[in-house]
């Protein structure tokens, strides 16, 4: 009995001076791995590709059980909704996280004092290119599970999560969000900067 209660006290001890990491928990649902993501004030290329990480592992795992859903679940379809939904948002995030971490890499012009370092703005812009073009791998399904959602629009769902993935659907279905012609702009102004970047000689500066 004293062994016991010595090792509850331990235990307690542990609890109380490290309440965050003495009893980590599995990770093993869509929605448990979608709250490990967050943004930082000032987001460096490790926070993106950490975020991104993340959001990849809620994409490729199961929904939890409806009774713990992001939104409250009474019946079938209210589920459906609640899935092509998460899914969509999930999408969603891993398109702005690529274009937040592109952006760290992207010259927005090129500036005649930048010819000393040519090389190495094109190499960054190389780096860029592709965190755009792998944003833009996400979009078509995307569209497709917004289409999904917005088909049960009559279907309610409660929450504030619900109803901004709700916002988000009705924006893509409207063509008000449509991140095609968006990375599609983004991807022409930075051929555009490589262009003069190329044309660079040791006559510009």
């Amino acid at each position: 009995m004293m062994r016991r209660s010595a090792i509850l006290l331990v235990l307690l001890t542990l609890r109380l001076a490290f309440p965050g990491e003495a009893f980590p928990y599995p990770v093993y649902f869509k929605e448990q791995y979608y709250k490990l993501f967050h943004l930082h004030y000032i987001q460096a290329p490790d926070d993106s590709i950490e975020n991104i990480y993340w959001l990849e592992q809620a994409k490729k795992s199961d929904f939890c059980n409806p009774l713990y859903a992001l939104s409250p679940i009474a019946d079938k379809t209210q589920w459906e909704r609640y899935r092509y939904l998460l899914d969509m948002h999930l999408n969603l995030k891993l398109i702005e996280q690529h274009l937040v971490l592109g952006s760290k890499f992207d010259k927005r012009k090129a500036y005649f004092f930048n010819a000393p370092w040519r090389d190495q703005n094109l190499e960054s812009l190389k780096t860029a290119e592709a965190a755009y073009r792998a944003a833009l791998l996400y979009w078509d399904e995307t569209r497709e599970l917004a289409a999904k959602a917005m088909k049960m629009r009559w279907t309610y769902l409660e929450g504030s999560d619900a109803a901004y993935w709700i916002d988000e659907a009705a924006r893509i279905e409207s063509g008000d969000l449509d991140y095609r012609d968006i990375i599609g702009d983004e991807l022409g102004r930075l051929e555009r900067v490589r262009a003069e970047f190329l044309a660079m000689d040791a006559s510009t500066y």
